[in-house]
C-alpha cells in the first residue's frame, strides 16, 4: 500500500548541536507528520553556549540543492531560516520563484538565541526586496522588527502598528513574535483578507519559565509551514504551531549548559 505526506522545504543553516536550523526543522516536521526536504545554506560550529564557526555554502549549491527538490518531490510549503551573505539570499530568491513556490514561511534570522550573528543585514536586504512579497508570512521577533523598521517596539500598540506596517511595505503576512516581552509571550498577525485588506489579530501564548529555547525561532516557523502544507489557513497554521512550541518548551528537556534546546518530541514521550 503506497503512502504519501505533506511535504516542506527548509532552506536554513545546520546547527551542529541539533537544536536550532535544519536539526530543528527536521525534527519539528517529523513530530507534525511531514516530510521534510532541505537546502542548507551553511555549516554552524555551535551549541547551546555559542556559534564558533560558520562554513557558508556556495550559492549555486544552495541553488541545486532547492532545484532537485523541486524537480522530484516539489514541496507544498517552504520554511527560509538562516541565510548568511546576499549572494545567497539572491540565490535562494531566484530559485524559489523560478520553481513558483508556495506557502513560503520566512523567518528573517539575525542573531542566535546564545546572541550570534548568523545573517548578514545585507542579506536581509535582499530577502526584503526580492522575496518578502512572495512569502506567505515573515515571522520576525521584535528586535528583528525593530531593525526591519528602524524603530522601537517598546509595547503591544507599537508591535501591532509595526505588523501592521510591514504587511503594508512588503504585501505579506507578518507575524510579530513577542516571545521578547517579559510579562507575556503573546504574538501579533497582520494578514490581508480576501478583500486585500489588512487585519491583525493577537494569538496570546503561555509564557514557559525555562532557559531552554535554543530553536524556538526555528521550531515555530517550521510548524507554521507544516500547518499551511496540510492545507490549514494562515491563522490557523499559527495556532497550531504556537501550541506544538509551547509543548516544546514546557516539556522540562535539559540539555548543555547553556540555552538547552526546547522538546520536538515532546508528543511522542
Amino acid at each position: 500500500m503506497s503512502k504519501t505526506y505533506p511535504v516542506v522545504l527548509s532552506v536554513a543553516g545546520s546547527d551542529s548541536s541539533g537544536g536550532a536550523g535544519i536539526q530543528a526543522d527536521i525534527k519539528t516536521a517529523t513530530a507534525l507528520g511531514v516530510y521534510a526536504e532541505t537546502a542548507i545554506t551553511a555549516l554552524t560550529a555551535q551549541n547551546t553556549q555559542g556559534v564558533s564557526g560558520v562554513a557558508v555554502t556556495d550559492p549555486a549549491f544552495v541553488t541545486e540543492q532547492i532545484d532537485r527538490c523541486f524537480e522530484d518531490i516539489p514541496p507544498q510549503a517552504v520554511k527560509i531560516g538562516m541565510v548568511p551573505t546576499p549572494e545567497v539570499a539572491h540565490a535562494i530568491a531566484e530559485a524559489l520563484l523560478a520553481h513558483h513556490a508556495e506557502n513560503i514561511v520566512l523567518d528573517p534570522v539575525m542573531v542566535a538565541t546564545s546572541g550570534s550573528a548568523l545573517s548578514d543585514d545585507d542579506a536581509i536586504g535582499v530577502l526584503a526586496r526580492e522575496l518578502f512579497g512572495s512569502a506567505a508570512v515573515i515571522t520576525p521577533n521584535i528586535p528583528e522588527t525593530e531593525t526591519l523598521t528602524g524603530r522601537e517596539i517598546a509595547d503591544a500598540a507599537a508591535m501591532e502598528d509595526a505588523a501592521r506596517e510591514l504587511a503594508e511595505r512588503y504585501g505579506c503576512g507578518v507575524l510579530v513574535k513577542g516571545g521578547h516581552r517579559v510579562e507575556d509571550a503573546n504574538d501579533v498577525l497582520a494578514a490581508f483578507t480576501a478583500d486585500n485588506e489588512i487585519e491583525t489579530v493577537w494569538l496570546a501564548g503561555q509564557r514557559v519559565a525555562t532557559d531552554n529555547t535554543h530553536g524556538t525561532g526555528c521550531t515555530l516557523s517550521t510548524a507554521i509551514a507544516c500547518g499551511l502544507a496540510r492545507g490549514l489557513a494562515l491563522e490557523d497554521a499559527v495556532r497550531c504551531a504556537k501550541g506544538y512550541l509551547t509543548g516544546a518548551l514546557s516539556s522540562g528537556l535539559a540539555l548543555g549548559h547553556g540555552n538547552g534546546p526546547v522538546d520536538h518530541m515532546w508528543e511522542q514521550r
